[in-house]
């Protein structure tokens, strides 16, 4: 249990730490290049602030289900985990649809 509530923790901190090392210092660079390579360079701070934007929910979401796990033995803590994962992956495919053009190209 203490195993599993530490992955999700440890998890929903790094992505945490990399989404707002792409939004604030916009390190595109953390991203496949493949993600980025049609973003125009003056698309590229807006475009790194959704994508930071997005991981830092989807690890929000890790976090939080971590935490709730600490608390609860409950499979109700995924809701926490899907939740974030579903609105952090519809934030990045938005701003990938509006500065790359494609989800995958």
């Amino acid at each position: 249990m203490y195993k599993e509530i530490t992955a999700y923790l440890a998890v929903g901190a790094l992505l945490i730490v990399l989404g707002l090392l792409t939004w604030k210092k916009q390190k595109v660079t953390i991203l496949h290049d493949y993600h980025y390579k049609n973003v125009r360079q003056e698309d590229i701070p807006e475009y790194t602030r959704s994508m930071g934007i997005g991981q830092i929910v989807i690890g929000a979401g890790s976090l939080l289900t971590g935490v709730l796990s600490f608390f609860t033995d409950s499979r109700a803590t995924w809701a926490a985990f899907i939740a974030g994962l579903i609105a952090g992956l519809i934030i990045m495919h938005k701003a990938q649809m509006k500065y790359n053009g494609t989800w995958f190209s």
